[in-house]
């Protein structure tokens, strides 16, 4: 009986040093799995601090959002039928004109390609606004480029406050303004639809993934600059249109 007891309590005691030991290796192995898929791990060395996977996803955002808003603010000027959409064209025109311009800079800087066409989505938002008229076009318009503003709003706000890169750092801030400056224009034109803005910010994501893939440049394809006497990317319509208005 004695020698049974024995047996036993020595069983238990191996059982509890052996769910000691992996409650303390485990953690240690996660935090390691963690570790080596976080962004820091997958971060490239340059001389202005680490770039991550999101710091060169920024830098390409930043590129395509000038490659539609820029045609877009020339479509408002040249259609709008407010004073205030006019307006508001005009800040698209010159923030992604100096946006652009800081952009290409950082991009050749950290060594990031950037693309010279929007995505299919960017594509069918021009398509929309080049087939509307009017007040309509007045209200897609100021509702399309609210949306989209506020999405990247988002994302500039997650990389400056993360990044570890100083190039990368000062784009997310001339970014910032920007944006902030262009929410600011649409809103004053009076047309934007919150309720709609809101509920469509908050909804499940339903465009195609492929639709928000810019198409990659030809070897050798001179970079397209945003200014005025560039050539506006064709608008015909997309499936990937908006749903606004």
């Amino acid at each position: 009986m004695k020698a049974n007891r024995f047996t036993a309590a020595t069983a238990l005691v191996a059982v509890a040093l052996v769910c000691t030991i992996a409650a303390l290796v485990y953690p240690a192995m996660s935090g390691a799995n963690v570790a080596a898929s976080s962004p820091e791990a997958q971060a490239v060395t340059t001389p202005y601090g680490p770039l991550t996977p999101l710091d060169r996803e920024f830098v390409v955002k930043v590129r395509l959002a000038g490659l539609w808003e820029f045609p877009a603010g020339q479509m408002a000027e040249q259609k709008g039928t407010t004073q205030a959409v006019k307006t508001a064209g005009r800040h698209l025109i010159d923030g992604h004109t100096a946006l652009d311009s800081a952009d290409r800079t950082v991009a050749t800087q950290l060594g990031i390609p950037l693309p010279n066409q929007p995505t299919p989505q960017q594509m069918g938002f021009l398509g929309t606004l080049s087939s509307a008229s009017g007040g309509d076009f007045d209200s897609k318009l100021a509702n399309i480029l609210r949306l989209t503003h506020g999405q990247i709003f988002n994302t500039i706000a997650k990389v400056r406050s993360t990044t570890m890169n100083s190039l990368v750092r000062q784009l997310a801030d001339q970014a910032n303004d920007t944006v902030l400056d262009h929410i600011t224009v649409m809103e004053q034109t009076g047309l934007v639809d919150f309720p709609q803005i809101v509920a469509q910010t908050t909804a499940s994501p339903t465009t195609d993934p492929k639709d928000l893939i810019a198409p990659t440049p030809v070897p050798g394809e001179p970079t397209l600059i945003v200014n005025p006497s560039a050539a506006p990317p064709s608008t015909a319509p997309s499936s990937a249109a908006p749903t606004i208005g």
